[in-house]
């Protein structure tokens, strides 16, 4: 739970769910926005389970192209297709015994959903290219950035998959909401960034931490961490872009003030 960083009331309501998610066996979905630390929920998860000495397997199925994705998340054997020269364990494989993380769940492939649902429903696997049944025993975890509710109103994503994947369900909060985590969570990359590149940085002080809470990090947690790297690498320069940033930020809000009160005329 150590990397869980923040104390605001929706971070420790966040705490509390990992935890009680943690001692249950059953699918989890991850809801948030692009860099609010989902995955970092994922694995927080893991290694509060009874799972936590067995793998923990992540992988975006944004980054898996189309014609690979049965393949990479089940597995294949020799001849299955061209260059497949030998037998090769899937994800679902990988994860024995552990749990499989499986971010941005919204993209895959409308027909390749069913394909999961029945992986998920018989808890075996196929690999490409055999007809034997191989039985896997994992906790599966996914999360999107999507409106996933909404792509099933669309028929872009079955329901009876996402009934599957979210028996419990986990908002993590936009680093907007929760600004006052912002000061700790700096305090905790420069330690973890300081370390790595030996280099020791002194906290902000009361002014930077004002321009920090003022700038809605529209890439939340991610973001705040970039920055801070830059910070430790470029000093004074990193500062001066955020400046930029921030005023760019008040620039940006006052114009939409001014679109929506001519709207509203």
């Amino acid at each position: 739970m150590s990397q869980v960083v923040g104390n605001s009331p929706r971070m420790r309501e966040l705490k509390q769910t990992i935890l009680q998610v943690a001692q249950a066996e059953f699918p989890a979905l991850i809801l948030g926005e692009s860099g609010a630390g989902k995955e970092v929920v994922a694995r927080a998860i893991h290694n509060l389970s009874a799972r936590r000495d067995a793998p923990f397997v992540g992988q975006s199925c944004l980054a898996i192209p189309e014609a690979l994705i049965e393949s990479e998340l089940f597995g294949y054997e020799p001849g299955a297709f061209t260059d497949a020269r030998e037998s090769r364990p899937g994800l679902f494989e990988q994860a024995e015994g552990g749990t499989l993380f499986l971010d941005e769940i919204g993209d895959i492939p409308l027909s390749f959903q069913k394909r999961l649902l029945r992986v998920l429903q018989e808890r075996e696997v196929r690999r490409l290219g055999s007809t034997e049944a191989i039985p896997v025993n994992v906790r599966i975890i996914t999360a999107t950035n999507a409106p996933i509710e909404q792509l099933v109103k669309e028929g872009g994503f079955r329901s009876d998959l996402l009934y599957r994947l979210n028996t419990f369900e986990i908002r993590v909060p936009p680093l907007r909401q929760r600004i006052e985590d912002i000061q700790p969570l700096v305090e905790f990359f420069l330690r973890k960034h300081g370390a790595r590149y030996g280099i020791e940085v002194d906290p902000p002080n009361d002014e930077i931490m004002q321009q920090l809470k003022e700038y809605p990090w529209p890439g939340n947690v991610r973001e705040l961490e970039n920055f801070v790297v830059r910070w430790i690498s470029l000093g004074k320069e990193a500062l001066d872009a955020l400046d930029k940033r921030v005023a760019l930020s008040f620039e940006q809000q006052d114009s939409n003030r001014r679109w929506l009160s001519m709207t509203m005329a």
